[in-house]
């Protein structure tokens, strides 16, 4: 009976189902102290789970790789899972022309500095939002290096 009830929230990422379930089977053991720990806990156990299908654990597999947390998938089904769910990268490229280095330098690392704050707001994949800044942090290196423009 708690198998099967255990299997379903599993299979339905059941946060609260599982909280409920791991309380009532086992209340002397470290209980989850929120939903989210519920939710990698859920995740990390759907990777090493033999009876969930592979897609299921294919994505929990991509789901904990992409927040930097261990994944219980064999190395065996790894590459598999990663052509089903492939991994997305973000890429920024910064270009300044200039006879003079220190030019180069100075507007590279404005634009850089804008780039990096972006990612501190989460705004990285906001690809209007992170080219103003790059672009408004350029002509501010450019009126302290030349003045009015």
């Amino acid at each position: 009976m708690h198998s099967a009830e255990m299997r379903r929230c599993l299979e339905q990422c059941d946060t609260q189902g599982t909280r409920n379930l791991w309380a009532h089977i086992a209340p002397n053991m470290p209980q989850p102290k929120s939903d989210a720990d519920t939710l990698v806990a859920i995740h990390h156990a759907r990777t090493q789970s033999i009876w969930l299908r592979f897609r299921a654990r294919a994505y929990s597999h991509a789901w904990l790789m992409e927040r930097g947390l261990p994944t219980g998938l064999p190395d065996d089904l790894r590459p598999k899972a990663e052509r089903l769910y492939p991994v997305f990268a973000s890429a920024v490229g910064v270009a300044v022309k200039s006879s003079y280095p220190q030019v180069v330098q100075e507007i590279s690392c404005a634009m850089t500095d804008a780039v990096l704050e972006a990612e501190d707001d989460g705004r990285l994949t906001d690809s209007p939002f992170v080219k103003a800044r790059m672009l408004e942090e350029r002509q501010k290196a450019r009126k302290r290096l030349f003045g009015r423009i």
